[in-house]
């Protein structure tokens, strides 16, 4: 009997172990395409995800009108309604976290580039304002008024800086990247209803268990992100691997300066890129809302440093890598938190991490850092 509950707690622990290792190889991702067209790593990207959860939550409430309980119970939906919720929520997500991307992009990464232009500096200039009001009130409407007021002034100065075209050390990219994190994870801890408490999501879906694999339950949610999670870097493979947009993501990651002479245009494949890794983010989001109900305004920084670990764990700059990743993170922390305790499981993903690289400095697919590949 102790034989049969050791085999299932084995196999249990496994799918739910690739459920949320699959969650951490969407975001990974982002780290792995911009590492692979920019030689940095995208700090900001572990909030990237964060606003995505929220893309959820609001399209949950507000656009599908979804309360947290119904009559007391969980506002379950089934067939076509509970198709287009899911579906629906995703997008939104997607196009949430897309958009924030490009907008980091535009804003922290572009103009250190010495590639500023006009709407990066509008747009630079109107979040300063923006944050800048914090100090005189916690207002939204007078936020708002205040940020109007200063972005045209700034923007004169920010374009003029833009125009000398200076290329930033890389230190200022790492900085930047801190600073437009927790601008907006502490945006989102301003701004929420109920501030810096945890959100509770709609859980629409009614988690029951549709098989049994190796006497281990297989839930309904963990098929749809196993599902959602493969379809969604499938069609990232296609993408980057079938079309002309992608062969010029591939040319940038290998040399940016000859996709320039040949003629690439670097600034907006370096756009796409972002917005493509924004948009997992956002996949990743609806599947972590739907798995486990909640969001926080800092719920991408634990998430996203263990995102970037499975990244470079797998070899970063391979979106294959970050694939298999996630999913080796994923099943570590399961293993290693039923043997050793749930409270050493964030401190079991970065032993694997240290052990993997101590013998496979490049990551498990041997990608080196110096010679990323997306």
């Amino acid at each position: 009997m102790r034989d049969w509950l050791i085999y299932r707690t084995f196999w249990d622990l496994t799918v739910s172990g690739i459920a949320l290792g699959l969650i951490y190889s969407l975001i990974a991702l982002g780290y792995t395409m911009v590492y692979g067209v920019l030689r940095l790593i995208n700090f900001a990207h572990s909030e990237i995800f964060m606003v995505g959860t929220f893309g959820v939550l609001i399209s949950l409430t507000q656009v599908f009108g979804i309360n947290l309980f119904e009559d007391g119970e969980y506002p379950y939906r089934s067939g076509i309604a509970l198709v287009m919720i899911l579906v629906g929520s995703t997008v939104a997500a997607m196009v949430v976290s897309g958009a924030g991307a490009v907008v980091l992009e535009r804003t922290a990464y572009r103009p250190l580039r010495g590639a500023g232009d006009t709407f990066g500096a509008v747009v630079l200039a109107f979040l300063t304002g923006l944050i800048a009001s914090f100090l005189f009130t916690d207002s939204m409407m007078t936020n708002l008024m205040i940020a109007a007021v200063i972005t045209g002034p700034l923007a004169v100065v920010y374009v003029r800086i833009f125009r000398k075209g200076r290329q930033a050390p890389r230190l200022a990219f790492l900085i930047s990247a801190i600073g437009a994190s927790m601008a907006m994870a502490e945006a989102v801890a301003t701004w929420g209803p109920d501030e810096r408490v945890v959100y509770k999501t709609p859980r629409v879906l009614e988690k029951k268990v549709l098989f049994n694999f190796f006497g281990a339950d297989v839930r309904i949610d963990y098929v749809i992100v196993a599902f959602g999670a493969i379809l969604m870097m499938t069609a990232l493979l296609l993408f980057v691997n079938r079309t002309r947009l992608g062969r010029g993501i591939r040319a940038v990651a290998q040399d940016a300066e000859t996709a320039r002479i040949l003629g690439v245009n670097v600034n907006s494949v370096i756009l796409v890129t972002f917005l493509l890794g924004g948009a997992m983010a956002g996949g990743a989001a609806m599947m972590f809302t739907l798995v486990y109900d909640q969001t926080r305004f800092n719920i991408g920084f634990l998430l996203g440093v263990k995102s970037f670990t499975a990244a470079v764990l797998g070899g970063i700059g391979n979106i294959k890598g970050a694939l298999l990743g996630g999913i080796v993170l994923g099943l570590a922390e399961n293993y290693g938190s039923s043997i050793f305790g749930g409270q050493w499981k964030d401190v079991i993903a970065f032993i694997v991490l240290l052990v993997v690289l101590m013998f496979r400095p490049t990551g498990i697919l041997g990608e080196s850092l110096g010679k990323a590949r997306v």
